[in-house]
């Protein structure tokens, strides 16, 4: 990681992440980026962002990188995950949530 990468934010990149972070309910991850390129954007060093932000440095690198080679959305989003493929449908999701916080049937003992 020997390469720096500089964060130069726009006017309307200024406005908008402090606005990103005063408001509404965002995901942890996309918040702590956002602090992250505001401190950038203020020209603070990576060692110093990772402290005040409570991350670590490859974070603070990663962050810096995705914003630089790409834009802001690209900087707070998530890539997507690999995984295993889902194991239920959309519709085989929705009866398991059914049945499992439906009443139980008539026959079935108290106190179970």
């Amino acid at each position: 990681m020997n390469v720096r990468y500089r964060v130069e934010l726009s006017q309307a990149e200024r406005a908008e992440l402090p606005t990103l972070l005063s408001r509404g309910k965002h995901a942890a991850r996309k918040l702590k980026r956002a602090q992250i390129l505001v401190a950038a954007g203020a020209g603070a060093s990576d060692d110093e962002i990772a402290r005040a932000v409570a991350v670590g440095g490859s974070t603070v690198y990663w962050t810096k990188r995705r914003f630089v080679e790409g834009n802001l959305e690209r900087a707070l989003s998530e890539d997507p995950r690999p995984g295993a493929d889902r194991k239920l449908t959309g519709k085989e999701e929705a009866l398991l949530v059914a049945t499992a916080c439906a009443s139980p049937p008539e026959a079935a003992p108290a106190g179970r």
